[in-house]
This record gives C-alpha cells, structure tokens and sequence, in this order.
C-alpha cells in the first residue's frame, strides 16, 4: 500500500483542514471578550483584547493568539510564532495547545518529536491525532505495526467527522482481514472509554493546580464550551486503627511496619491523573498515597509531551488495579488502568 511514502502529506493535510476551535475560560474577562469579538469578525479587537492577558501568563489567552497567527486573522500569518505560542500555553498545562502543537510540529516534519504529543492527543479522544497515529500504526512509520489499532483508530477519527478518516479506511478495508476489522470495532469502544476517563482524570488532576483548568479538548468541527472544573479528588479517611493494649501495641507496629516494608512488584498500575505542572503530581500523590486502597503501590511519574502522569504501581493482576480504580472512582477521583511490563 503506498500509505508509507504519503504519511507527512496525508496527516499535513488532516491537520490543516481541521476546524480550530478558540476557547476562553472564566478567569479574564478581557479573553471572553476578545472570543466575542472573534465571532463577529472583528480580529484586530479579539488580538488587543487578548494580549494583555497572554502577557500576565493566561493560557487561553496564549492558545487564542497561537490560531490566529496560524489562520492570519487580525495578524499577519505567522506558523513560527504560532508554533511558540502553542509550545507556551502547553507549557503552562493548555490541553488543547498541547494537541495542536503536536499536530504543527508533525506536521514540519519533526515526527519523532510529535509522537509523544500526538500518543496523548489521541488518548485524549483528539480526531486528527488518531487519524494520524492510525496511518502510523498501519504503516509501521513513528509507530509500531498494529492494523487492528490502525483500524480501530481510523473508525474513531471517522465517528468524529474527519473526512480523510472515511477515505483511509476504505483503502485499509483491502488490506486488513475481515477478522482484525472486527476486532478493531471492540477496541475502538475501548479507546472510546479510555479517552473519556483520561479526560475526566486530566481535568481532575487541573483542579489542584492555581490555574483554571483548560477547556476540554473539543471534537475537530464542532465548537465546545469550555466545562465546569472538577471537584478536586477528595481522599478516603484512612482505615480505623484497632485499640490496642500496651503489650498487643508492640505487636501491631511491628507488623504495620512488616507490611509496609513489603511494597507490591506487580506490573499493574493506576494513572490517577496528567499534570501540565509537575509538582501537582506530588500534591495529588500526597492526597491519595495513604489511601488503604493503594496500600504497597508506589508513585511514578511519567512525562511525555508537555505533561507529567502519576502513577500508583505495583498492583499483582490487572483485577486489582481495576478494583482499586473503581473504589476510586466512587470516591471522586478519576484513574485509568495501566500495564507497565
């Protein structure tokens, strides 16, 4: 199939074909106002009203400037500066920035540096990060071969309206064995879910930081409101300690001490959130680590792009890291179930 030689053009042109989506959140009044005048069509307003706030750090503000300097609205077309200011409203934990950055520098040819970008783009449910991640897949190019992710992620892109996902898969369809296509619509509702929870997680993990969390990432051609914040994670009350007498109290620490120093070693983890500020990973860590839930597990953390995961790990089967993720869950705090061999 001649996908390989096409792969840069095929996602150059997904990418740019894209609807790009401008958000504001509630913390600047002037970036809301700016976004009122961008859809009236008065650019040269939205670009004064929001410099202001990207130069006092808003990262809405920052992602705002990136597009139009991207489209050439009310500035002068400028893909190098847009390309900074993606980085920067990333940098300061910008979800949606972190995606397109990854998208734009994939898309100038710095395919090994985009991967990481566009893996988490795509985790978060993003259309033209799994179109592109899917080509990869399929082609064995920045990815290893897999024809049934291909596939299932191609189906993805194509649910969300991405017009070049329809046209990819009916070239795939004669390549790909009716037996892995079935198999690809299971996994897809799978990354579905998955995207959804790493969503829930992110916004969750946003939450603890000073900065409103940014909006949600938003279906390629469909303008979404950005959400209400999450409640912050709220850890469970450690579990009741027996009332011991003087003698039994001994016995007691000494076993609590035995049990602690026996830390779990299994390949099974709990993601409990994603951090555009990696020192919120210890803050959440410090919140969750004495919950009896993930007793024995460990904090690792984890970058990739232009965030930081934590981790609990240590968990023996994967029905123990999905048991601890669900009483999580009940509890207010997003997670998702990893394998780390």
């Amino acid at each position: 199939m001649a996908y390989n030689a096409n792969l840069v053009k095929r996602a150059s042109t997904a990418i740019g074909a894209a609807t790009l989506v401008f958000f504001a959140s509630p913390v600047a009044a002037d970036v809301k106002t700016g976004v009122d005048a961008w859809s009236a069509g008065d650019y040269s307003t939205a670009i004064a009203e929001w410099r202001g706030p990207a130069a006092n750090g808003d990262a809405d503000a920052i992602f705002n400037l990136a597009q139009a300097y991207r489209l050439g609205r009310g500035v002068e077309a400028d893909i190098a500066r847009a390309r900074e200011l993606y980085a920067e409203a990333a940098s300061k934990g910008h979800v949606k920035a972190a995606d397109n950055y990854g998208l734009l520098l994939f898309q100038q040819g710095e395919q090994a540096t985009a991967m990481p970008l566009i893996r988490d783009a795509a985790e978060r449910g993003d259309p033209r990060a799994q179109y592109v991640l899917g080509l990869a897949h399929f082609n064995a190019d920045y990815a290893q071969k897999d024809w049934v992710r291909a596939y299932a992620l191609l189906t993805l892109a194509n649910g969300a309206g991405l017009p070049q996902a329809g046209t990819a898969l009916s070239q795939m369809d004669q390549y790909v064995p009716m037996t892995q296509r079935q198999q690809a619509q299971s996994l897809a509702r799978q990354l579905e879910a998955q995207s959804q929870q790493e969503r829930a997680a992110q916004l969750a993990a946003l939450d603890l930081g000073t900065q409103q969390p940014a909006p949600l990432p938003a279906r390629a051609a469909t303008p979404a409101p950005a959400p209400a914040p999450a409640p912050a994670p709220v850890a469970a009350r450690p579990a009741p300690q027996p009332v011991s007498t003087p003698a039994s109290a001994s016995a007691s620490a000494s076993a609590s001490t035995s049990a602690a120093a026996r830390p779990l070693t299994g390949d099974w983890g709990v993601q409990l959130g994603a951090f555009g500020v990696a020192g919120n990973a210890d803050r959440l860590w410090g919140k969750l680590s004495n919950n009896p839930v993930l007793r024995g597990t460990s904090k690792q953390l984890v970058p990739g792009g232009n965030v930081t995961r934590l981790l609990a790990v240590g968990f023996t089967s994967r029905a123990a890291a999905q048991s601890a993720c669900d009483t999580l869950k009940r509890q207010g705090q997003g997670c998702i179930v990893k394998n780390q061999g």
